[in-house]
């Protein structure tokens, strides 16, 4: 029989947001992953704060923090806090584990350093692969000069967050 794991890892990539050109997780996605209050797990960073430095971690400002709202239906819940969200690079998450020092904590923190290095594995191949499309770009004539931009046109379109259409009515505007 299988063993199931604390939190699905599809949780983990879920919780996983692209700011400041780098994979981070919120205090609040992983206070939930450790199974502890977002309170505490940022009372332990203060506490801490010399294991935390800023390509660990960093706090959102107002604008990431609307930004983040309104694209993760899960993180609606901050738009009431008070105070801007912390963001953990892969380094902050894997650090936030020892300063909970829960056995939760710790087993969780293989998880997340597993569902980095998913990530990051992904984003090699895509690399990879815009590498060898130049290569055979160059290799061959004009003729399949238009199927190489609608490929590279492509793996732009997958890579470019496209923006939500906002959809309802204002409240208290007549027209």
């Amino acid at each position: 029989m299988e063993k199931k794991a604390i939190i699905p890892i599809e949780r983990i990539d879920r919780a996983t947001l692209f700011l400041r050109g780098q994979k981070v997780m919120l205090d609040s996605d992983l206070a939930l992953i450790y199974c502890v209050k977002t309170s505490r797990l940022n009372e332990q960073v203060k506490r801490n704060i010399e294991r935390f430095p800023v390509d660990f971690m960093f706090q959102l400002t107002d604008k990431e923090k609307a930004e983040v709202i309104a694209n993760s239906d899960h993180l609606f819940k901050i738009k009431f806090s008070r105070t801007n969200p912390y963001a953990f690079t892969e380094h902050g998450a894997i650090m936030l584990a020892s300063v909970l020092n829960t056995p939760t904590a710790i087993k969780t923190s293989v998880l997340i350093v597993r569902a980095f290095v998913k990530l990051r594995a992904i984003l090699s191949t895509h690399k990879e692969l815009a590498r060898k499309l130049t290569e055979l770009e160059s290799k061959y004539d004009k003729q399949f000069k238009v199927v190489f931009q609608a490929l590279q046109d492509l793996m732009q379109l997958e890579t470019e967050k496209k923006e939500r259409t906002k959809i309802g009515y204002k409240i208290g505007q007549n027209k």
